[in-house]
């Protein structure tokens, strides 16, 4: 018995509801990409790749790549160590104290990066909260100034990214159902066995995502580092920003934004893959 073609996903009115958000995308998001990609590759003469040769040949301009990186990596680190047990505890958390925590985790989303920067830079001062606790627990003789170094960089952007690595691990955890911890345990498994053959498959797409939304804002963000570390210390993101509003060179901007684009597409990707090639081999 045969059936008819199926019918064009236009024609569904379901999808047509759809169209609004298409059409959106394309004009906020899409076509000023597009732009952004023909300008780096516009040159006197045309279109032309001297620019993305130029860019890459230039020893600088690696130095800086491996400073996005860098950066990049270790607040994503810093937010998985503390944001791993922290998703954990709000899962399993009484009704009560898990709506407190949850409220004190959204609750900072709603105060902009500039202003919880510029907190930022009263904690890393030299007579700032941190340096006083690292005297009192004895790690520093006399206090020193954590502000416009690496250290109080990924410490501030760690901070206002925490929530977008607690939140997707959070929902994954609690969907994880506490008996299959115990019923390892009852088998004989040991505690680090039940985590990395059972819990830690479970949770990985809530990692991948956690990660994947740290580490693309922490690879572009601009105004943090800005007022953080300032401009001694230079990152893809304030290399394209200094160079649309200081140098109004759009062209090495846009070669800049392009490359910061790629590179994290590249990374968000590739931990999918390891993701799902780890969650493959623990199954």
């Amino acid at each position: 018995m045969t059936t008819k073609g199926a019918a064009s996903p236009w024609r569904d009115p379901v999808a047509l509801l759809a169209v609004p958000a298409v059409l959106y995308l394309l004009v906020v998001y899409a076509f000023p990409l597009l732009w952004l990609f023909m300008k780096s590759l516009t040159g006197p003469t045309g279109l032309t790749v001297q620019p993305y040769v130029s860019f890459l040949s230039d020893p600088f301009n690696w130095r800086i790549v491996g400073n996005t990186l860098r950066v990049a990596g270790w607040v994503t680190l810093v937010c998985f160590l503390i944001g791993y047990p922290a998703a954990f505890a709000l899962a399993r958390a009484g009704a009560l104290l898990q709506i407190v925590m949850l409220v004190s985790i959204i609750l900072p989303l709603s105060i902009g990066a500039v202003v919880k920067a510029f907190a930022w830079q009263i904690v890393l001062r030299r007579d700032g909260v941190v340096a006083q606790l690292l005297v009192g627990v004895g790690i520093w003789d006399e206090p020193q100034r954590l502000l416009f170094t690496e250290t109080g960089l990924v410490l501030g952007a760690a901070n206002i990214f925490l929530p977008f690595m607690i939140l997707p691990i959070y929902s994954v955890v609690k969907l994880i159902n506490p008996r299959l911890s115990e019923a390892g345990a009852t088998l004989g498994a040991t505690p680090l066995y039940r985590f990395t053959h059972v819990t830690l498959p479970l949770t990985l797409p809530g990692v991948v995502s956690g990660v994947a939304f740290v580490f693309s804002m922490s690879v572009s963000m601009f105004v943090i580092p800005s007022l953080l570390i300032g401009d001694r210390f230079q990152t893809l993101s304030t290399l394209m920003g200094r160079s649309f509003l200081l140098m109004r060179n759009e062209q090495l901007g846009s070669t800049t934004a392009v490359i910061l684009l790629v590179l994290a597409v590249s990374i968000v990707v590739g931990s999918t893959w390891l993701a799902r090639r780890l969650g493959g081999s623990a199954t």
